[in-house]
C-alpha cells in the first residue's frame, strides 16, 4: 500500500451496524447441535444452515432439524446477500442422494427442506441430482414430506422443472428474494419474470405439488414494490410466502438499508393473507426452511378447509 493510501487501523474502520434487539439470537451450544454437525461432517453433507450463515442455525440443529444443500458447497454465481462460496464447483457426488437419505433417517426427519448451490456448469443445472435425492428419500424414509428449494436453473427452467415435478416433492420452493428493481444489483445472475415462469411452470405440471416463495426485506425495497412482488407470486398460483429481514453476512456484502420492525412484518403479513396465500410466515428471523415441517402441516390443513368450503 503506497504512502497516500496509509493501512486503515481498526479505530479508523466503519462502526459494525448495531442489530435491533429483536435480530439477535444465542450462540449455539446445546448437545442436540453438536450431534447435528457431526452427522453432516460424517456424511459429506452441506447445509445452507452453515453456508450461508442463517441466524436460526442454533435453534435448529439443537432440535435436530437442517437443510441438506446438494451439488457441493460452492455456487458458480455471486448474489450480493448470500454467503455461499463462487466458484468451479467439484464433481457431483454420486453418493449424496444415499448419504442425504441416512442423514433424514438418523435424524429422524418428518419433513425435510433440500436446496442446492447453483450449478450453471451442469447441463441440466443439477435437476438430476435433485430427482436423485427425491428417489433416495422415497426409498428409505418413505413417511418424510419432501420440500426442495431450487436454484432457477437458468436456461434449462422447463426441462429441470417437469423432471422434478414427476419425482413428485410435496412442496416446490423457489425464492423470488426480491423486487424487480433491485434485481440487477442483489440477484444479478437471475431474472425476476424468469423466476415467476418457473412457479407457475411447477402448477402447470402438477396442481397437487404445493408451492412457496419468500422475499428478504431491507434492502432498499418500497412498500408498494413488495405488495407487487405479492400480486406476482398470486398471480403465479404460489400457496405459502415466507418474508424475512436480510441480515449481511460479511462487510463484502450490500449493506442492510433498513431493519423492518415485527409490527411491519406483520402489517405485510395481514396484506399477503388478504391476498389469498395459503399461509403466511413472516418475521425478522423467518428463512425459508425455518419451522418447515410445521408450516407443511399447517398449509396442509389450510388446503383441506379450503376444498371443504367449496
Amino acid at each position: 500500500m503506497s504512502e497516500a493510501d496509509p493501512a486503515i487501523t481498526p479505530e479508523a474502520r466503519p462502526p459494525r451496524q448495531r442489530k435491533p434487539d429483536w435480530i439477535r439470537v444465542k450462540a449455539p451450544t446445546s448437545v442436540g447441535f453438536g450431534e447435528t454437525r457431526a452427522l453432516m461432517r460424517r456424511l459429506n453433507l452441506a447445509t445452507v444452515c452453515e453456508e450461508a450463515a442463517c441466524p436460526n442455525i442454533g435453534e435448529c440443529w439443537t432440535k435436530k432439524h437442517a437443510t441438506v444443500m446438494i451439488l457441493g458447497d460452492v455456487c458458480t454465481r455471486a448474489c450480493a446477500f448470500c454467503n455461499v462460496k463462487t466458484g468451479m464447483p467439484r464433481k457431483v457426488d454420486p453418493l449424496e442422494p444415499e448419504h442425504v437419505a441416512v442423514a433424514a433417517a438418523e435424524l429422524g426427519l418428518e419433513h425435510i427442506v433440500i436446496t442446492s448451490v447453483d450449478r450453471d456448469d451442469l447441463p441440466d443445472g443439477g435437476a438430476s441430482q435433485f430427482v436423485k435425492v427425491i428417489e433416495a428419500l422415497r426409498r428409505n424414509t418413505p413417511k418424510t414430506t419432501i420440500e426442495i428449494l431450487t436454484p432457477d436453473f437458468r436456461n434449462k427452467a422447463e426441462a429441470a422443472v417437469e423432471a422434478i415435478v414427476a419425482a413428485r416433492p410435496d412442496v416446490y420452493n423457489h425464492n423470488l428474494e426480491t423486487v424487480p428493481r433491485l434485481y440487477p444489483t442483489i440477484r444479478p445472475g437471475a431474472r425476476y419474470y424468469a423466476s415467476l415462469r418457473l412457479l407457475e411452470s411447477v402448477k402447470r405440471h402438477d396442481p397437487s405439488i404445493f408451492t412457496k416463495s419468500g422475499v428478504m426485506l431491507g434492502l432498499g425495497e418500497e412498500r408498494l414494490e413488495v405488495h407487487q412482488v405479492m400480486d406476482d407470486m398470486r398471480s403465479a398460483d404460489v400457496d405459502f410466502l415466507t418474508m424475512g429481514q436480510y441480515l449481511q453476512p460479511t462487510p463484502k456484502h450490500t449493506k442492510v438499508m433498513e431493519f423492518v420492525t415485527p409490527k411491519a412484518f406483520d402489517a405485510y403479513a395481514a396484506i399477503a393473507r388478504a391476498k389469498g396465500f395459503l399461509l403466511v410466515a413472516s418475521s425478522p428471523l423467518t428463512r425459508s426452511s425455518y419451522h418447515a415441517g410445521e408450516d407443511f402441516e399447517r398449509m396442509r390443513a389450510a388446503r383441506e378447509a379450503k376444498l371443504a368450503r367449496k
